[in-house]
């Protein structure tokens, strides 16, 4: 790589991350962390406005940006081949979003890239959620953006019923399966739900607020507790597994 395209990488490195530190920089361009130190004291130099320090890490100052990006063409078959398998695995609302991104982008691209990207022979049939497996999961993807609460009817592995009050904390897609993992009023604890064991589900006007103890970032802090309390190769208690 040319020294003035790793520079303008690094840059584009830093502004895509809230802290990008020296290693990280270095491992992505398979260089040196002398080199990266060296090469971001240049743009500093230069009047890139990088704030930072080594052994920190960088970030960029506010105001400052680069013209749009042109796509090599390995980047444009990744975006149309990622964006054909996402669609077949995503509710109506975000796989419609995809489209028109991949519309945008690839109407910037040279006729001869777009044909390209366009022509590969990589390929999502329609086989992936059901209708109502789509519609549940938009539902269940919308009320955790809005903190509803929402109420479900659940059959588990066994087809034992139950109802449950739950605070929606995030969906998860583990390849074919989408979960739900959610605060649990029943339980008062983390739990997992398979989308397509949902056999009823209520978004309720009910809103809810952050609790310690009760957040998403409150669940990973458990998951990775868990896991170190077992050891690095343990299997640990994923709230939302797609076998529960």
């Amino acid at each position: 790589m040319r020294r003035a395209d790793r520079l303008f990488q690094i840059v584009q490195l830093i502004r895509g991350r809230r802290l990008s530190t020296a290693a990280f920089l270095a491992q992505r361009l398979e260089v040196s962390q002398r080199t990266i130190y060296r090469d971001v004291a240049d743009l500093q130099h230069q009047g890139v406005p990088i704030e930072g320090e080594a052994g920190v890490g960088y970030r960029l100052g506010a105001g400052f940006d680069l013209p749009p990006l042109m796509l090599t063409q390995g980047e444009a078959n990744a975006v149309v081949a990622a964006a054909r398998v996402a669609q077949s695995w995503l509710d109506p609302g975000l796989a419609r979003e995809v489209e028109n991104a991949l519309g945008k982008i690839l109407s910037v691209l040279p006729p001869a890239a777009r044909a390209a990207a366009e022509s590969q022979a990589l390929f999502a049939p329609p086989v992936g959620l059901s209708p109502r497996e789509q519609v549940l999961l938009q539902s269940l993807r919308e009320a955790v953006n809005t903190r509803h609460v929402v109420r479900i009817d659940y059959a588990d592995v066994q087809g034992r019923p139950s109802a449950r009050r739950l605070r929606p904390l995030g969906c998860f897609y583990w390849g074919k399966v989408w979960t739900l993992s959610a605060w649990c009023e029943l339980r008062q604890d983390f739990r997992g739900f398979r989308v397509d064991r949902i056999v009823g589900l209520e978004v309720l006007p009910e809103q809810f607020r952050h609790e310690d103890g009760k957040t998403l970032a409150d669940m990973f802090r458990q998951v990775e507790a868990e896991r170190l309390q077992r050891g690095p190769e343990a299997a640990c208690d994923w709230p939302g597994l797609p076998n529960q």
